[in-house]
């Protein structure tokens, strides 16, 4: 008996290519901010800072969306959390933005950057889930 041939939308063609899409999404998101607001070469790097904890904070509540409220398609969370939020937010800058800091000559303000993403950034995805955990209850009390 021939084996019968692989359809295209099975296996990690489309988990990669939905990456991909949202990658390019949120990578132009972020370059967006970027222009919109740009940070001064020798100060304190606002944009990304930003840019990261907005982003930690949208994948707290996408996370207890589609584990706690949604049954999402296989590939939303490769799309937007993978995708379009990793494109979005990004640690690499953070680190490069505290290496070029230090390497001008203001070790203090890439120490304050760094703790502070830090801080701000577990803090933001520790308040998402909690307000998104407390919303869906709430939803789930009103609809009884």
């Amino acid at each position: 008996m021939p084996a019968r041939p692989v359809s295209p939308w099975q296996g990690q063609g489309p988990v990669v290519a939905m990456v991909a899409l949202g990658g390019a999404i949120g990578a132009t998101g972020r370059y967006g901010a970027s222009l919109l607001w740009p940070s001064q070469a020798d100060g304190f790097p606002w944009t990304t800072f930003w840019v990261n904890v907005v982003g930690c904070a949208v994948i707290g509540v996408f996370m207890v969306v589609i584990t706690e409220a949604w049954a999402a398609h296989r590939l939303v969370r490769p799309f937007f959390g993978t995708g379009v939020l990793g494109g979005f937010t990004t640690f690499s800058t953070y680190a490069v933005d505290i290496q070029k800091l230090v390497d001008e000559g203001h070790p203090g303000t890439g120490l304050a950057y760094l703790a502070a993403t830090l801080f701000a950034a577990l803090a933001a995805v520790w308040l998402a889930v909690s307000a998104a955990r407390r919303a869906l209850a709430w939803s789930r009390r009103r609809q009884r």
